[in-house]
């Protein structure tokens, strides 16, 4: 219940961010295509698939959907809680709802857990490697510019003066 706060808090900061009006982009940071431009789906079966060379063409959509599920927890509406066992993040909407997305969270020992706030909400954020993935990782870059190709992606949140964020 400890991690549960933190990544509602977490969650609710995340939704928060991400609520403005998508008119607000150029472009649509998953299929990175004008926001103009409908997008179309096509599904198709594995046979199918191998046949048409085209077919990388065609956006995928997020293995785990966003969906609204029932919520009974301590916290209020405009809440995130990331629950990192069940690798999944909550944005507490009110009246016993919340939105369920799925997310990454770090790999054992690189975890965390608490409650922060949101200190900091950045559009296609720069990055930086903290000097421990660094002394893990001496490949890194040491900068990366904002992009489709950073590792944050589109959006970042960051949770108080902590090295972590919740991204995408």
């Amino acid at each position: 219940m400890r991690r549960f706060v933190p990544a509602l808090a977490g969650l609710v900061c995340a939704v928060t961010a991400w609520a403005a009006p998508a008119a607000a982009y150029e472009i649509d940071p998953l299929t990175r295509q004008p926001l103009d431009q409908p997008l179309t789906v096509t599904v198709r079966s594995p046979a199918a698939a191998a046949v048409d060379p085209l077919d990388a063409a065609v956006p995928k959509l997020s293995p785990i959907p966003r969906e609204t599920v029932a919520y009974s927890g301590p916290y209020g509406a405009g809440t995130i809680v990331v629950s990192t066992g069940e690798r999944r993040l909550y944005y507490v909407l009110g009246n016993g709802q919340a939105l369920r997305y799925g997310v990454g969270v770090g790999r054992p020992g690189f975890t965390w857990g608490g409650v922060q706030t949101i200190s900091m909400k950045r559009e296609w954020p720069d990055w930086r490697p903290p000097a421990q993935m660094i002394r893990r990782r001496p490949d890194l870059p040491r900068y990366m510019k904002g992009g489709p190709e950073n590792p944050l992606g589109a959006r970042a949140m960051y949770l108080g003066g902590s090295l972590y964020r919740i991204h995408g």
